[in-house]
This record gives C-alpha cells, sequence and structure tokens, in this order.
C-alpha cells in the first residue's frame, strides 16, 4: 500500500470482477450496435480501456478532456472542456465512461454536449459514485460501485495528477493533501 493511502477501499479483484460484469450488461443493451465510447480524460482512462476489453460489439474509441477540479479536493463548480472528441456523434450511440460520479457537473454537462450534437443514445458508465446529495438531477445509467463521501485515489483517480497508477481505490490521507 503507498504510503499517502489511508485504507484500501477497492483491490484489483475487486475492480476487474465489476469492470467484467459492467462491459457483459453494456454489451447486452447495446446488442452488437455500433458504439463510440467515450473516455472522460484524465481519470477514466485506466477504468475505459480495462472496460472496453470487455465489450463485445462495434466499439469506437474516443476521448474528451473535461475538467471541474484543477488541483484541488472540492470541484470548482465550473466545468472546462480541454480537449475534443474526434469521431461525429451525429445519429450515432454514445456511451460516456468516466471515473467517478462526485458533484455530478462533469458528467450531466457531457451528456448534455453529446445531445445537443445529436447523438442517437447517449448513455453513461461511471465506476465510482459518491453517496453524496448533488445538484444535478441526472444519474449515470450504469455504476461500478457506491462509495463513502471521502476523495480516493488509484485506478485512474488523482489527486494533483498523482496517484493514478496504483492498481487500486484508496482514500488519501489527510495530511497528503497540501
Amino acid at each position: 500500500m503507498h504510503p499517502d493511502v489511508k485504507e484500501i477501499l477497492l483491490n484489483e479483484e475487486q475492480i476487474a470482477s465489476r469492470v467484467a460484469e459492467l462491459g457483459a450488461q453494456i454489451s447486452a443493451d447495446y446488442n452488437g450496435e455500433e458504439v463510440i465510447a467515450v473516455c472522460a480524460l484524465n481519470g477514466a482512462m485506466p477504468f475505459t480501456c480495462d472496460l472496453v476489453r470487455k465489450m463485445d460489439g462495434n466499439i469506437i474509441l474516443d476521448s474528451i478532456g473535461a475538467s471541474s477540479y484543477g488541483n484541488s479536493t472540492k470541484s470548482s463548480g465550473e466545468v472546462k472542456i480541454t480537449k475534443e472528441l474526434k469521431q461525429n456523434v451525429a445519429g450515432r450511440h454514445v456511451l460516456i465512461i468516466d471515473d467517478i460520479f462526485d458533484s455530478g457537473l462533469t458528467l450531466s454537462l457531457l451528456v448534455k454536449l453529446m445531445e445537443e450534437r445529436g447523438a442517437k443514445s447517449v448513455k453513461s458508465c461511471v465506476f465510482l459514485e459518491k453517496q453524496i446529495s448533488r445538484g444535478v438531477t441526472y444519474r449515470p445509467d450504469y455504476i461500478g460501485y457506491e462509495i463513502p463521501d471521502a476523495f480516493v485515489i488509484g485506478y485512474g483517480l488523482d489527486y494533483a495528477e498523482k496517484y493514478r497508477q496504483l492498481p487500486y481505490i484508496g482514500i488519501i490521507k489527510p495530511e497528503a493533501v497540501k
């Protein structure tokens, strides 16, 4: 365990098992139809890669950069698009894949953006959902795990761009947050 981790919430085996379940469920729901899997950068990269390898059908992988955190442990309340898609989503199925559903601002904005661009359908998949009340009414279509309201790192999630490489989800120690 990394010295800045207070507690491991989800280990590698739990992560792999749930990702396989989500891949099977999503594959069944799309039933072979082409889908553009949109990775919300940077945090969702490990999850997206693992998930699409567990999905069947015609999967086109793309990514979009969106952030509301910067180098903080709290959302700024403002979402910024930092990288655009390469694919035209008009008339196509879109699955937005994100690491965590926290404030809900980023994901709800991305869903609205894909709808405005004329996507045939827009669904979302998040690996983690914090058990908190939030100011948005949007709910992800697929959720890996619900977690307590704690700042977590690992498996793509970061604090100030560090800890993404950890193969598990852990709670960061308060003294590691500067």
